[in-house]
């Protein structure tokens, strides 16, 4: 096992390394000028100039791009453009929001998606097939922040039984914070919940076909033993999987859940420092995102490997 984690950690250090190439680079391809927007409209180009050398952006890209990484190398993200803040706090000021955020959004996703499967690959007749499946698909293809706005106008506008929008502390009251916490968390998870239910679907289904599971039935186990014992734990290596990219994909979009839920998170953060060209920010938190997904993509690998043995004999 541990073997198989010191194959999977260069491959996964080499692609980290090569996406700070894109996430030095994608802001900068955008219009617009850092030191003009921090001087303001009425500034001068002399000035204009001279905040520019202060933040160096006067230098050739490649000088900005290693003295960049150099210093996120030894954990020095510099400080904010526009707030002057180091970077380091203020992605910290928003990680335990998104944390939260995404934290509940899984436990949502998760505690839709294992029923929604489970009734899917045992699903006997067409039409409930079917419901399920129209249902799995439109928790897929329509958008998050067209999804945030039906869930205002239903839970919100019409029912009045959670509030619209904005942020409360847990810990301050854990009974308004879980209210401001809900509709957020499923809009999130409803995309990943309809990924996990259709891939624990077709791994069942899969399952449903195999010699094993024919010979168990063979054997008189009840249907409830058979899923609970012969089903379910087959099905577990392929599902860690999806669920690590889910959760990666949980993090991407907290960034438009946040704006329409008015969560301060680091998806509200980014868009603040996207509009105000603010680098050192959008590049920590955009490192922060791929850092986190490559990770958890990493354990998820080494998860499966652990639950079938046939994956560490293949690599």
């Amino acid at each position: 096992m541990l073997r198989y984690v010191l194959r999977r950690v260069p491959s996964a250090l080499l692609v980290l390394l090569l996406s700070t190439v894109p996430i030095f680079a994608v802001l900068r391809l955008a219009p617009g000028d850092p030191a003009a927007i921090v001087a303001g409209p009425d500034a001068g180009p002399a000035a204009v100039a001279a905040i520019r050398h202060g933040m160096g952006l006067d230098r050739p890209l490649t000088d900005q791009y290693f003295s960049w990484l150099g210093h996120a190398l030894r954990g020095d993200f510099a400080t904010s453009f526009t707030s002057g803040a180091p970077v380091s706090e203020l992605v910290l000021r928003g990680l335990g929001n998104t944390g939260t955020l995404a934290v509940c959004a899984l436990l949502l996703a998760v505690l839709i998606a294992f029923p929604l499967g489970v009734a899917s690959a045992l699903a006997r007749t067409g039409w409930l097939r079917t419901a399920l499946a129209a249902f799995n698909a439109l928790m897929l293809s329509v958008p998050t922040y067209v999804t945030g706005v039906v869930l205002v106008l239903v839970c919100s506008t019409w029912l009045r039984l959670l509030p619209p929008g904005g942020y409360v502390s847990l810990f301050s009251d854990p009974v308004a914070g879980a209210q401001f916490l809900l509709l957020p968390s499923l809009c999130l998870a409803m995309p990943a919940a309809a990924v996990l239910a259709r891939f624990l679907t077709a791994s069942l289904q899969r399952v449903f076909h195999e010699e094993h599971y024919f010979a168990s039935r063979m054997r008189g186990l009840s249907g409830r033993r058979l899923l609970l014992r012969h089903a379910l734990p087959n099905t577990a290596g392929p599902v860690v999987t999806v669920l690590g990219i889910q959760i990666g994909q949980l993090l991407g979009g907290a960034i438009i859940v946040e704006s329409v839920f008015a969560w301060p998170g680091l998806g509200q953060t980014m868009v603040t420092a996207a509009h105000a060209r603010d680098y050192p920010l959008v590049q920590a938190l955009l490192l922060l995102a791929v850092t986190a997904f490559i990770v958890l993509q990493l354990l998820s690998d080494v998860v499966y490997a652990a639950l079938d043995p046939r994956v560490r004999e293949r690599t």
